[in-house]
């Protein structure tokens, strides 16, 4: 492809190119080239639409579609010659075009712009991350629902603060991931559903006096619908602002979880072991097994967050329709994609790779008092004591166990009856961590069986 010196697309309009650094800044095929794919299915869309409505010829039609994929194949095959002097990927495949078949190439353009076909070609793109976003947070689910069902019935410490609380289950604890990503899953297909219409044909911003029929490019492309308005079609940015928006609530979510690997391998947690494809080594210390990836994950949120902060920024002060800040969008969300689709990948062959270690986690659940809620709901269930009175006295046996240097289960009953005279020898069947989140039976509570419940509901909206 000839590296022209000057601009011929801009129709004559500047007597030279542009300097160096007017090109620098102007030139956004260094990263817009990765829509080229999603360009030339909108060049061809467009020109079947074109010649079914008679603004060009069949003939025309034929070549343009042809000479598109000759671009494509040449692009998906490493041999087209990107040149900065043509800016986008859109004037590169248009000049290609022209050098493969002649004339007609300068027909495509016809009744279209580049304001709405970079809308239309983002837009595309973005549906396809969407799309793979989907994929992601399911394989990532069905691999949290794996751990879920066996180790439904695996104790360990709940926390608040990192502080142990009450014991939960080890599947209790994973579906809690699982329905977190499931938000995020919901939030993904409602995106794609809002953002599903087609902006082609919106023109440069006030549409076009050609016969065009938006209704058929945007089925081709797999849109709803096309877009409304002219004006909202070329300047919205809503669909990229959104999957940034996704992406990092699902960013929080998949660093919330990194942590707590990077928590529960290390020696003094010992809850779980992950594998060596997704650890390392010290080069140093031969005793370190490292969670890196976990960490990287942890640390790729600043990026996705910063895109979306970026973008917000790049958007807020824009007056209708077009403005060429709006070409600052696409290495925003490029970037926040890459990040994200890697995060889940990663994430998913964690959870699938890892181990929890029953022993250490039964360890843990007994230790830090946690049953000191059960012993105070017996309390307040079976001897009618006033919940607040029932905290009170509660306090006073985990004091008197902690200054004995043993667990509530350790104190014997006449401990006890000396802090509340009505406890009878019952209250040690509470006292037992697996009696307690046995226990636990409200709709979404521990309870091994609602764990197993809810992965069941999980399997069956997964298989829906």
């Amino acid at each position: 492809m000839t590296d022209q010196s000057s601009n011929q697309m801009w129709g004559g309009r500047f007597a030279a190119g542009p300097d160096a650094i007017m090109e620098a800044i102007n030139a956004s095929i260094g990263f817009d080239k990765r829509m080229a794919a999603q360009d030339i299915a909108g060049s061809r869309a467009h020109a079947a639409m074109l010649a079914a409505t008679g603004v060009i010829t069949d003939n025309d039609a034929e070549a343009i579609r042809e000479g598109l994929l000759t671009v494509l194949s040449e692009i998906e095959g490493g041999t087209f010659q990107f040149s900065t002097t043509l800016e986008d990927i859109h004037m590169n495949v248009e000049a290609r075009l022209k050098e493969i078949i002649g004339e007609p190439a300068g027909r495509l353009h016809t009744g279209r712009s580049r304001n709405d076909q970079v809308a239309t070609d983002f837009k595309l793109w973005v549906r396809d991350q969407l799309d793979a976003a989907e994929s992601g947070l399911l394989a990532l689910i069905r691999a949290l629902l794996s751990q879920a069902e066996a180790g439904a019935d695996w104790v360990m410490p709940g926390f608040t603060h990192l502080q142990t609380a009450q014991p939960v289950t080890w599947g209790h604890h994973m579906m809690a991931y699982v329905e977190m990503f499931g938000r995020d899953l919901s939030r993904v297909r409602d995106a794609r559903a809002r953002m599903n219409e087609s902006p082609l044909g919106a023109a440069a911003l006030a549409g076009t006096s050609f016969p065009i029929d938006r209704e058929m490019t945007a089925k081709a492309l797999g849109f709803d619908r096309p877009a409304a308005n002219s004006l909202d079609a070329v300047s919205d940015r809503d669909f990229a602002l959104e999957f940034l928006s996704t992406a990092s609530i699902s960013a929080v979510h998949l660093s919330r979880f990194a942590e707590e690997l990077v928590i529960w391998s290390s020696a003094q947690f010992r809850f779980v072991t992950l594998s060596d494809r997704f650890s390392t080594g010290s080069s140093i210390m031969p005793q370190k097994k490292n969670p890196d990836a976990a960490e990287l994950i942890r640390a790729k949120v600043g990026r996705i967050f910063g895109a979306n902060t970026a973008l917000m920024m790049v958007m807020k002060g824009l007056p209708l329709a077009y403005s060429k800040d709006m070409q600052e969008d696409k290495e925003q969300v490029f970037d926040a994609a890459d990040n994200w689709m890697l995060a889940l990948a990663a994430m998913e062959g964690m959870v699938k790779d890892m181990s929890a270690n029953r022993e250490s986690l039964a360890a843990a659940a007994g230790s830090g008092f946690s049953t000191a809620t059960d012993l105070a709901d017996w309390l307040v269930r079976v001897l009618k004591v006033p919940f607040r009175d029932a905290h009170h006295i509660t306090g006073t046996l985990v004091a008197m166990a902690e200054k004995r240097g043993c667990d509530l289960p350790d104190l014997t009953l006449e401990d006890m009856q000396g802090v509340h005279a009505g406890i009878t020898e019952d209250i040690f069947s509470v006292l037992g961590v697996e009696n307690s989140v046995n226990s636990r039976m409200s709709y979404g509570g521990t309870a091994p069986a609602q764990v197993r419940a809810q992965v069941a509901r999980w399997k069956e909206v997964l298989a829906g």
